[in-house]
């Protein structure tokens, strides 16, 4: 079975998902323990999983984020830092979507509950189940020739659902060219921080998708600029 055929299968389990952030932090807090090993981007923090919350809760914006400006989340994660910039134009409700979370702290101390090493990395489900998600979604159907290269940020969705709808799950593409039919909303693309982005690919199993040891996302925090 090809990789997104596993991404389709999966996506079957899923209910649909859910963002969010405040202000982040970056201080190393006791429970966590980080190593350094070599060049590059540093080694993730030994971190404890955050408690899952349930879902839901959350209030779908009413209004669109304005596309004069350039609109930004950054993530803080026991990774590191990465930021995405969005798609206001390709994806403008799914994007007011995800600053409303983000600026609500609906994504802070959540996980990547599905890691894929070489596919994708996948959060934004305060459960931690794969099944959680704001309470609502959005529909912004992706172009016919959507392509989900390394550093593309998209949002998942069931099957049964039409094209395009999200949540508050989404995933970052780690692969070059992961071959997905264009049924997932892209909603930006990691413009820095791809590193800390494939190092969290790297904690992933690839027989499981399950992480080999929690990636907490402390923060998301949204911004625009003129």
């Amino acid at each position: 079975m090809t990789r997104a055929a596993v991404l389709l299968v999966l996506a079957l389990a899923l209910l649909v998902a859910g963002c969010g952030g405040s202000d982040s932090t970056t201080e190393t807090s006791a429970s966590e323990t980080t190593t350094q090993t070599g060049a590059g981007p540093p080694a993730c923090a030994e971190v404890d999983a955050p408690a899952p919350r349930e879902d839901g809760g959350a209030t779908q914006p009413s209004e669109r984020l304005d596309p004069e400006k350039t609109w930004t989340l950054a993530f803080d994660t026991s990774c590191g830092s990465f930021v995405v910039t969005l798609d206001v134009d390709g994806a403008p409700a799914t994007a007011a979507s995800l600053v409303s979370l983000a600026r609500s702290g609906f994504y802070d101390d959540t996980v990547f509950h599905r890691i894929v090493p070489g596919f994708v990395i996948q959060g934004g489900d305060p459960t931690q189940s794969g099944a959680g998600g704001p309470g609502y979604s959005t529909v912004d159907r992706p172009q016919s020739d959507a392509a989900y290269v390394k550093g593309v940020v998209a949002m998942a969705k069931t099957q049964a659902e039409p094209a395009g709808t999200a949540g508050s799950q989404f995933f970052v593409v780690t692969g070059d060219d992961v071959g997905l039919p264009p049924d997932y909303a892209i909603v930006g693309k990691v413009t820095k921080g791809l590193d800390v982005v494939q190092l969290i690919g790297m904690q992933g199993d690839p027989a499981t998708e399950q992480p080999l040891r929690p990636v907490v996302v402390r923060s998301v925090t949204a911004a625009s600029t003129p």
